[in-house]
């Protein structure tokens, strides 16, 4: 499979800006390509285009101390998020793929029901017109969200946020989920409570996520009761644009101490195991991305909560209140 890298944009843009150099950030996924796309640009238009090796996970993480290494930014991989603020000597390539689904779609169909939500992730929200047609051909009565701000297009999930799949729980009895891998579906599996099939554009396949839901639910129950006798808690802020909740922090900081449980706050860019492992507490509580306590959270020798989580611990809402912390 082929993403649109849209090389000719890239090279206009960096044209129309008048920029010597820029700099390229690229999920794991595309880093095979940056040595290719830094070749090209530099042949191209004459810019030096600087490969940053920092990890990305989103547009949450979009580099934004880029004007110490370059002029201007090209982020591949993700959208913008509109409701933080737009830089111009930003660019996003949003890798973008095309793909054939019709056959695919016409037999998921026939294992739904009538009512369907349509999903994907940005790679592939481009599809959810052309899947919506198929689908309604086959009689299907579909809907297509209208996320939050910190969505940029219908229907797009991403790992910290579902709310295209939230504005239409009352009306659908079931998603189906345009993508690949599990991250962003689960982050729509863990935020509503109904069936979600996921089709893969790119093999056909259509899957259940609900065994991984299932599995992960159960460790963060496991990591809840486990952070019962805590006395001493990390509050973990992050320094990244997208991930700063301080006022959240804040709010659960106080929960804790009205407890009477010791509070630390830790501010960081980068949350990984080596990072916590000099400080001598009980338990941590992430308010940076949800994901890194519910996917990784075997990795942690304390137990690892989100917001909600900490809530449940302090008996602010039951484990049947549970709900996804949503960025």
């Amino acid at each position: 499979m082929q993403f649109d890298l849209r090389i000719e944009d890239i090279e206009s843009w960096i044209r129309g800006r008048g920029f010597t150099s820029v700099a390229l950030q690229l999920p794991e996924g595309l880093k095979v390509r940056a040595v290719e796309l830094s070749d090209r640009i530099f042949k191209d238009t004459g810019a030096t285009a600087v490969i940053l090796g920092y990890p990305c996970y989103g547009a949450c993480d979009v580099f934004t101390d880029y004007k110490r290494y370059a002029q201007g930014l090209v982020h591949f991989g993700h959208s913008p998020i509109p409701a933080l603020p737009q830089d111009p000597d930003v660019m996003y390539v949003e890798a973008r793929a095309d793909v054939d689904v019709d056959d695919a779609v016409r037999k998921a169909a026939a294992g739904l029901p009538g009512r369907i939500g349509l999903l994907a992730s940005v790679q592939y929200v481009g599809l959810i017109p052309r899947v919506r047609e198929v689908l309604e051909s086959e009689g299907k009565t579909v809907f297509v969200g209208r996320g939050d701000s910190r969505i940029c297009y219908p229907g797009q999930v991403l790992g910290c946020n579902c709310s295209a799949a939230t504005a239409v729980r009352d009306d659908v009895d079931c998603y189906l989920f345009l993508g690949e891998g599990d991250f962003h579906p689960l982050a729509a599996a863990f935020g509503v409570d109904k069936k979600l099939a996921v089709l893969n554009p790119v093999t056909g396949e259509t899957r259940s996520v609900d065994d991984v839901r299932d599995r992960i639910l159960r460790r963060r129950f496991a990591a809840i009761e486990t952070a019962r006798p805590a006395v001493r808690y990390l509050v973990i802020l992050c320094g990244k644009v997208g991930q700063y909740r301080p006022a959240e922090a804040e709010r659960i900081s106080g929960l804790l101490r009205e407890a009477g449980k010791e509070v630390f706050t830790l501010l960081t860019d980068e949350v990984s195991p080596q990072v916590l492992l000099p400080f001598k507490v009980d338990a941590y509580v992430n308010t940076a991305c949800p994901r890194i306590a519910m996917d990784d959270s075997v990795r942690y020798a304390r137990p690892m909560l989100t917001i909600p989580e900490a809530e449940i611990v302090l008996g602010k809402r039951t484990w049947d209140e549970y709900v996804f912390d949503a960025i």
